[in-house]
């Protein structure tokens, strides 16, 4: 049996690391689930439901979502301008990791102290 040494391992390499770099941050994987939950949901509502997200830092993590291709843009030509966000079939693709993940987190997080 060969074993495997860390000293020849790179974690740039592996498929997690690639996972983590599109979901990283701080409001990533929150706008994923909000859209897993919502399905359509438009710039506004997100910024309520993120609560303290400035709007340019929503709007870049927008467009890193986007252009990552985990979700679509559809821009509306009316007055006032309307946009909304879903999620991608890439996108989609991700939601049973971050299903897993809430309900790993209901069954691990501590009860409510009263």
């Amino acid at each position: 049996m060969i074993r495997k040494y860390i000293e020849n391992a790179n974690f740039e390499d592996t498929g997690f690391h690639y996972a983590l770099s599109l979901i990283s941050g701080k409001h990533k994987p929150v706008i994923l689930y909000c859209l897993m939950e919502f399905e359509v949901v438009r710039f506004n509502e997100l910024k309520r439901y993120l609560k303290t997200v400035s709007d340019k830092t929503l709007s870049l993590n927008l467009k890193e979502l986007e252009s990552d291709g985990l979700i679509l843009r559809k821009e509306y030509p009316q007055i006032p301008p309307k946009v909304e966000y879903s999620l991608t079939e890439r996108g989609q693709s991700l939601m049973h990791i971050l299903d897993a993940l809430c309900v790993w987190g209901e069954a691990h997080r501590p009860p409510e102290k009263v």
